[in-house]
């Protein structure tokens, strides 16, 4: 069985629910950008050029889909409005498909655990997010251990102790202003020598000292390494899908200090803002891997570019 099998029943009415604040929000702007013409045209174009840069899909990307549209119209010479929704569906579709990538199924094995490095700032949701997971995992027959290498926030390293109690895994420690390194070392470890599946370790988001951060995050990779070769297997930035363009400069600004090679974008399930999702895929070309919809355990999803791309667009 591979690590990420999460099971869900509802998923889909889940992801419909959590994703109605933007699609209405969408289509009442579709349809006032297509109101009174029967064809796409210059006009249509531009109105649906400002539809998605206001939904939070971003420029250069809104940009890219627009080209492409543009190029369907050229092509087809003739192209109704009646059947724009449905082109904008597939060309969204085709655009994160270009940045999807296999999730790594490889065999559990017990002396190499399953490394996630989990990283981004203050207020995103990454401390319940690495909860959830851990959840999910645990589900799944996973034993899995969290590392508190924020160790610079008092609250995090206490929130993180919650959400191990909660969810009844381990967490391991040290003392406030401890060396973030020597924690993830002590993580990887214990999780080795007890034969974990699968470590999550928090870290620092002080994106204001991003030279600190770097050095930061690249000591405790460095670290990791010489329990766990292979570690991290996966760097896992935590963002803000609320924020909009804000998600977009702080995952710009992570990747300039780290190699990202999985998103997870939370609390899309409060707002209109989840065409965040397409842009920051796009713009990073690193894959969307989990999105939050709400705030049970199971509301956070593996997600699945079909099922957002079919939701978005029901």
């Amino acid at each position: 069985m591979g690590l990420f099998n999460f099971f869900n029943k509802n998923k889909q009415e889940t992801l419909d629910k959590g994703l109605e604040k933007t699609k209405t929000s969408v289509f009442d702007k579709l349809a006032r950008a297509v109101a009174g013409k029967s064809k796409v045209d210059d006009d249509v174009l531009d109105n649906l050029e400002e539809v998605l840069i206001t939904s939070d899909v971003g420029v250069e990307t809104t940009l890219k889909i627009i080209k492409r549209i543009e190029e369907r119209v050229a092509r087809d010479k003739y192209v109704s409005t009646s059947e724009l929704n449905g082109i904008l569906r597939e060309e969204i579709a085709a655009l994160l498909a270009e940045t999807e990538k296999n999730v790594d199924e490889r065999e559990v094995t017990k002396d190499a655990p399953y490394v996630i490095l989990v990283v981004g700032v203050n207020g995103v949701g990454k401390t319940t997010t690495i909860g959830k997971l851990a959840w999910q995992f645990k589900q799944e027959g996973k034993k899995v251990y969290l590392g508190a290498a924020d160790t610079f926030r008092a609250a995090a390293v206490e929130q993180l102790c919650i959400w191990g109690e909660r969810v009844g895994v381990p967490v391991v420690k040290q003392q406030m202003g401890s060396d973030p390194a020597s924690v993830a070392f002590d993580t990887l470890q214990s999780a080795k020598a007890n034969g974990a599946d699968v470590v999550l370790i928090d870290t620092a988001g002080r994106l204001h000292n991003k030279v600190g951060l770097m050095n930061e995050l690249k000591k405790i990779k460095e670290v990791m390494k010489k329990v766990v070769p292979e570690a991290p297997d996966e760097v896992l930035l935590v963002l803000d899908g609320s924020t909009g363009q804000n998600a977009f400069e702080q995952a710009k600004q992570f990747s300039a200090v780290t190699q990202i090679t999985s998103l997870a974008i939370t609390k899309l399930d409060g707002t209109a803002k989840g065409g965040v999702v397409i842009g920051i895929s796009d713009q990073l070309q690193v894959p969307v891997k989990y999105i939050g919809l709400g705030e049970g355990m199971e509301d956070l999803q593996l997600f699945d570019r079909k099922e957002f791309v079919d939701s978005l667009f029901k």
